[in-house]
């Protein structure tokens, strides 16, 4: 079978313009934060999991972090276990903890690299816990209002954050020509299970691995600016600025910081990405156009 000539035109201008970026990210590591909406079709999905295979056939070396927070609370509910949410994060007392670590290093685990394989690429699926990769301690939330004297200091249970990334077993994947697939579950000095954010969890890994970028998938299409209009290329003080007059607020505040820390930690550059569109990755990574909201210390060249 042959391509028409206008298919076969449009192919080749793609290959063409995919060159210049492969040969920039050769030998470079990129995190990815996979979640949420992008998790939500077999189109997706699937799509997912070639653009991982394909970025590492080339020679990119991609980490993946993902979530799993509709998974979680889909089984809470059938196991009839209540969910709290304080300041977004869900209270985790030792029951579900339970279910985090099965759904998490389980089943979305295990999906996301069964899924990867079968795609062709050489997954492996970690957790936190596996040679302590993810060492975390209890994460302290306090609230105070003007009434009161003292903040509160509140109990969200098992709820972590990230204070080490063993990177030696991720650089001997990373080298051995695996993918790894990290499930966002801390370990804490006495072995205890933490439930950490995702998006977190993928910023101190990219920081860790001084990562060439790290791309956090999303629901929107990037950082809006008070007119609707998706923001693209931010340095960090744009950012800061953005955030001083009230147009980063709300939810996008903890994914904000979170790229925003990254790429002040030593990350070339953090990425807000659609994961609705299909090939979302491969589409920022490989076009001139790119997609999203990145925030780093050049612009986007």
């Amino acid at each position: 079978m042959t391509l028409e000539r206008e298919a076969a035109a449009n192919t080749a201008k793609v290959l063409s313009e995919a060159l210049p970026y492969i040969r920039r990210y050769v030998g470079k590591t990129l995190v990815i934060k996979y979640g949420g909406n992008a998790m939500e079709s077999d189109e997706l999905k699937t799509g997912f999991a070639r653009d991982i295979v394909l970025m590492k056939a080339v020679g990119i070396n991609p980490v993946v972090v993902h979530g799993g927070g509709p998974q979680i609370g889909d089984l809470l509910k059938r196991l009839s276990i209540e969910s709290h949410f304080i300041d977004g994060m869900r209270v985790t007392d030792a029951q579900t903890m339970d279910v985090v670590e099965m759904v998490l290093g389980g089943q979305v685990n295990k999906d996301i690299v069964n899924l990867i394989n079968r795609h062709g690429g050489s997954a492996i699926g970690l957790t936190g816990k596996d040679a302590e990769l993810i060492r975390a301690k209890k994460l302290t939330v306090t609230r105070k209002t003007p009434e009161m004297t003292q903040p509160e200091i509140i109990d969200i249970g098992q709820v972590g954050e990230v204070i080490g990334i063993n990177t030696d077993l991720l650089n001997l994947l990373v080298k051995s020509d695996f993918i790894p697939v990290i499930a966002p579950i801390g370990v804490g000095a006495n072995g205890e299970s933490y439930n950490i954010n995702a998006d977190l969890v993928a910023g101190k890994v990219a920081e860790a691995l001084k990562a060439e970028k790290l791309m956090l998938l999303t629901n929107i299409a990037g950082l809006m600016d008070k007119e609707g209009k998706v923001l693209t290329g931010l340095s960090t003080q744009q950012v800061d600025e953005l955030i001083a007059d009230g147009t980063i607020y709300g939810g996008m505040l903890p994914k904000i910081g979170c790229a925003l820390g990254a790429v002040q930690g030593g990350v070339g550059s953090a990425l807000i990405l659609d994961g609705r569109v299909p090939n979302a990755v491969l589409l920022e990574i490989f076009t001139d156009t790119g997609m999203g909201t990145l925030i780093s210390n050049r612009k986007r060249s």
